[in-house]
């Protein structure tokens, strides 16, 4: 079994998150974190059991030592991180957004191909069991022909026009840092759509803080989406077909439960699911599987995938900055 050395660029919390499920991975070895505050790269390195600390994102990225790169700094500097990191010559899985535009994106799935290098947004959501299990199942035609997608994310942060969250310059927004999981959720699902409409509330600075999304897609189907920072949403997920529906619980973007309820049917029945580590060990199992095979995409998330997202999630920017101008 072929080992790769992990360089991991960002200390935040998701960043400890993923190491988290790095080290349950036999493949995987802790070999490098990188900040541009060298304490905080020395901190995260002694709590999570990192070999290097770097004080700079370019003294890991010119390290011929690290093989994949972990991207978890804000989302304003994903794509110039990435960037680097394939010129560099590492494979790259990217937090979401990769990009802040759909041609960020595409520039950075043409880099990948041009070096032949693995790229991969971290939209974990698309590897854990619950979410491979519900496609599954609507493949299957458990609940007849799929009709609706309802998914809505919904937290309380405290108003900060600094944070990353509200900042425009740092890509903040409803939308860019959560609103992402309902659209994937409706992408992944029922596909590309073909017409897209929202409607947005703005925070002070002018990101989004609370918006909706109506999503139609080929075969009648629709997607009845939300995203907020003004308040707290169930955060759950239902894909409603002709004879049932299937529901992921709370927070339905992570490890969560699955349920079935057949059409004609009073109570639902919980479908088993079986989970590892904290669910980030998915994502990065992924990418040391695609590299085991010499490929630079995966097929469950792929290139063509992110694209397809971005290009909605600018579609919905767009309808909204429309409506609020």
């Amino acid at each position: 079994m072929k080992q790769y050395r992990w360089g991991i660029i960002g200390t935040g919390h998701i960043a400890g998150q993923f190491s988290e499920g790095l080290q349950i991975l036999p493949q995987a070895i802790l070999y490098a974190v990188a900040s541009r505050n060298k304490e905080k790269a020395e901190e995260f390195a002694y709590r999570y059991k990192v070999q290097k600390a770097y004080g700079s994102y370019s003294e890991l990225l010119n390290d011929p030592a690290v093989d994949i790169v972990y991207i978890a700094t804000p989302n304003h500097l994903h794509f110039s991180l990435a960037a680097e990191a394939l010129n560099a010559k590492k494979a790259v899985i990217c937090e979401k957004p990769m990009g802040l535009s759909p041609d960020e994106v595409e520039q950075l799935n043409q880099l990948s191909e041009k070096n032949h290098v693995f790229l991969m947004e971290a939209l974990w959501s698309a590897f854990l069991p619950s979410m491979l299990k519900t496609k599954q199942l609507v493949q299957e035609g458990v609940i007849g022909r799929p009709l609706i997608v309802k998914a809505d994310f919904g937290i309380h942060p405290k108003y900060d026009p600094n944070s990353r969250l509200f900042d425009p310059s740092m890509g903040g927004g409803s939308v860019y840092d959560i609103g992402i999981y309902p659209l994937f959720m409706a992408l992944y699902m029922f596909g590309v759509p073909q017409q897209i409409k929202a409607l947005s509330v703005p925070a002070p600075t002018g990101v989004d803080m609370t918006t909706l999304m109506m999503l139609k897609h080929k075969n009648e189907m629709v997607s009845l989406l939300s995203s907020s920072f003004a308040c707290n949403l169930k955060s759950d997920a239902t894909i409603a077909g002709e004879k049932g529906t299937l529901r992921l619980d709370r927070m339905f973007h992570m490890p969560t439960k699955l349920f079935l309820q057949k059409e004609n049917e009073e109570n639902e029945t919980e479908i088993p699911l079986c989970f590892e580590g904290n669910g980030y060990n998915y994502e990065a199992a992924e990418v040391m599987k695609c590299m085991d095979k010499g490929e630079i995409e995966s097929t469950i998330y792929s290139h063509a995938m992110s694209k397809a997202l971005a290009d909605i999630i600018s579609n919905v920017l767009t309808e909204i900055n429309e409506h609020n101008n």
